[in-house]
């Protein structure tokens, strides 16, 4: 039976060594292969590359960012079609803060907790990877549980739900200015395609930039590659459904 191994981290094989080198003495890459790696590439593969068709504009030239916003959490910056940046690192626990990945921290907390909590090493690897973000911040993974919280009015909720969005706001600021400029968003995996909610919060922080969201579209359930932004905006916003067994 022929086997074919697919590897999440391919797609991003191609980053340039600006974006996958770690500012570490040169010898850890070397003897340790210590960089940037990133992961869910198979999903940022097949949005980036159906992308200009949903748009309607060719891939040449084209300058994208993709949030794959889920219980994992990624985004990733492409320019005709091949990656030049992307959140997760070394291992997917770099990057946006996720249902219960506490996403970019500064390593110095691993230190301070090893020397004042006494922690182990698989202690703060289970707190890191399986107990912070929004599972750490509110109780739950799940998004809709934190909106239900944030209507009852629990303030914890709201603060995570904010750092959730402040984060995902953050990188695309940043990879916006390392391609020189952006011509699509798009929004994809289990809370990029089904969370209304979160899709305006990031949206809104946009609007001083020119970025329009079209509400009635927005807010509207669809299996369907769409686009939710108006005709008039400065960026076009999708909504894409990935599939990462097609790629």
């Amino acid at each position: 039976i022929p086997m074919v191994a697919v590897f999440d981290t391919s797609f991003f094989q191609t980053l340039p060594p600006k974006a996958y080198m770690y500012p570490l003495p040169y010898e850890y890459y070397e003897k340790y292969a210590i960089r940037r790696y990133g992961a869910h590439g198979t999903s940022h593969e097949y949005i980036s590359s159906v992308v200009p068709d949903v748009v309607g504009k060719p891939a040449e030239g084209l300058k994208q960012i993709v949030l794959h916003i889920g219980n994992g959490a990624s985004a990733s910056a492409e320019v005709s079609g091949k990656p030049v940046e992307t959140s997760m690192g070394l291992t997917p626990l770099e990057g946006l803060m996720m249902g219960g990945r506490t996403g970019d921290i500064d390593p110095a907390v691993v230190f301070h907790l090893i020397r004042n909590a006494h922690m182990s090493v698989d202690e703060l690897d289970t707190l890191f990877n399986k107990r912070s973000g929004m599972m750490g911040m509110t109780g739950f993974g799940d998004m809709r549980e934190v909106h239900r919280l944030v209507a009852e009015g629990d303030e914890n909720a709201k603060l995570a739900l904010d750092i959730y969005v402040h984060r995902i706001v953050s990188y695309i600021g940043n990879y916006t200015y390392q391609m020189g400029g952006c011509d699509v968003i798009t929004f994809t995996a289990g809370v990029g395609e089904n969370d209304d909610v979160v899709r305006k919060m990031v949206c809104d922080k946009l609007a001083p930039f020119g970025v329009k969201l079209d509400e009635e579209k927005n807010a509207k359930r669809s299996k369907e590659p769409r686009i939710i932004s108006t005709p008039d905006s400065a960026v076009t916003i999708c909504v894409i459904p990935t599939n990462e067994e097609l790629a």
